[in-house]
């Protein structure tokens, strides 16, 4: 019997298509294992502390223990918890695990965590719709799902996330997979409320959500929240109390606020400003970027632009929190992914979207001199290298303020997600 294929040949260009779209996937997994393998050799050459990791499990011992939770001190940081008490609860099961297996579920956990976030950050790019609708052509490419995930390891947050043994990657996947749910979907909030009883942070998307007149979204995600408050304080009373009457105002348990870790406004303004404490000059600064950052979000989101608006939420959350540590940016994998899919026919824009790659894996805040309180000490010219996570998030939502302004593109005009 003649094959189909011989009467009916595949016309060079399909078939020299295929062969290209082969040659990425194929591109695509080395460099995936290049990247796996790069994290192997380091996790397995040197000794990874997982230090945040050392601290959620010794918050669910104190919680299986009855001892205070607030009290105690953890590793040669001496690191105290910080969370809610509803997050100490999550911690219990940490316990159950021996250390070495547990260092090796948090590394598989978060290796599973990207590929999900990566995969909401491309389903966020598609032209024929952006969140919460995939593109036009169905899910995102083979190549693209192998590419991003290899990429994203080389990003600094992303790679801090795995040293410190953070939570990061799991709130950003609750987060975008909640609110890239149709609106009226059942249960939509519920995620980011959750996320946000965790880590206190995420709130901002419920204010997000009640500011683009999506009331019933809000509301879900607000009662969440206080549903998780309600369970710490039935479990976790005394812990409750301390939390939210004392704990949660100090500030200086979480760390050093000008230190180059901290890549939120603060701690711009403190090393610009060489002073430990910059005061009323951050409080007007994080107030103005707050009102700015939500609005550009609003606007989007009304525009119909939904990811640009959920991405502009998310910056502004990261820009006005007191403390951003760089692995807190692992929003930098949603917005890479958004920014490259607005670059066809545009070499500036693409131009912009490889220098922003660069900044998120160079490094470049470790490499400006930060022993001891050499932070506060830097030359101007250091500023940049010591803050570039703030400063992007800056430009960042001014260039989507003047895009919206000027009316956006007709490719993004075609990314609109019907209201219903």
């Amino acid at each position: 019997m003649t094959a189909l294929s011989e009467v009916h040949p595949a016309p060079p260009t399909v078939r020299a298509a295929s062969r290209r779209r082969l040659l990425l996937v194929l591109a695509s997994l080395l460099a995936l294992a290049l990247a796996l393998a790069g994290y192997a050799l380091f996790f397995s050459t040197y000794p990874v502390p997982m230090a945040d990791m050392l601290v959620y499990r010794a918050e669910g011992a104190a919680v299986a223990s009855g001892q205070d939770l607030y009290g105690f001190r953890v590793t040669r940081w001496n690191l105290p918890a910080t969370y809610p008490p509803f997050a100490a609860l999550l911690f219990v099961p940490t316990t159950w695990l021996p250390l070495g297996v547990l260092r090796g579920g948090f590394v598989l956990g978060n290796l599973g965590l990207l590929a999900a976030l990566t995969y909401l950050s491309l389903r966020c790019t598609g032209r024929g719709g952006a969140v919460p609708q995939p593109s036009a052509g169905g899910a995102p490419g083979p190549a693209a799902l192998i590419a991003l995930p290899a990429g994203a390891l080389c990003l600094e947050p992303v790679f801090q996330t795995f040293v410190y043994g953070q939570i990061n990657l799991a709130l950003a996947v609750l987060v975008l997979w909640d609110l890239s749910r149709p609106d009226g979907a059942r249960g939509k909030g519920l995620a980011v409320g959750i996320a946000a009883g965790i880590k206190l942070t995420p709130a901002i998307f419920a204010v997000y959500l009640a500011l683009t007149g999506r009331t019933r979204e809000a509301t879900t995600a607000a009662c969440a929240f206080a549903g998780t408050v309600l369970v710490g304080v039935a479990v976790l009373p005394a812990a409750s109390v301390d939390f939210w009457t004392t704990r949660l105002y100090e500030t200086d348990r979480v760390g050093k606020g000008w230190i180059v870790d901290n890549q939120s406004l603060q701690g711009l303004l403190a090393r610009l400003l060489h002073t430990p404490h910059p005061g009323l000059v951050w409080v007007a600064a994080a107030a103005l970027t707050a009102a700015a950052g939500l609005a550009v979000a609003v606007r989007a989101s009304r525009r119909g632009l939904e990811a640009w608006g959920v991405l502009c939420a998310a910056v502004t959350a990261l820009l006005v929190s007191p403390i951003s540590w760089s692995h807190h940016w692992v929003w930098c994998v949603p917005l890479i992914a958004l920014l490259a899919a607005h670059t066809r026919g545009r070499p500036l824009r693409r131009a912009a979207v490889l220098a922003t790659a660069a900044a998120f894996a160079c490094r470049s805040m470790w490499l400006t001199p930060h022993d001891g309180d050499l932070d506060l000490h830097l030359a101007w010219w250091q500023q940049p290298l010591a803050s570039p996570y703030p400063l992007m998030g800056l430009a960042f939502l001014a260039a989507v303020a003047v895009t919206l302004r000027r009316g956006g593109s007709a490719r993004a005009t075609s990314a609109a997600r019907p209201r219903p």
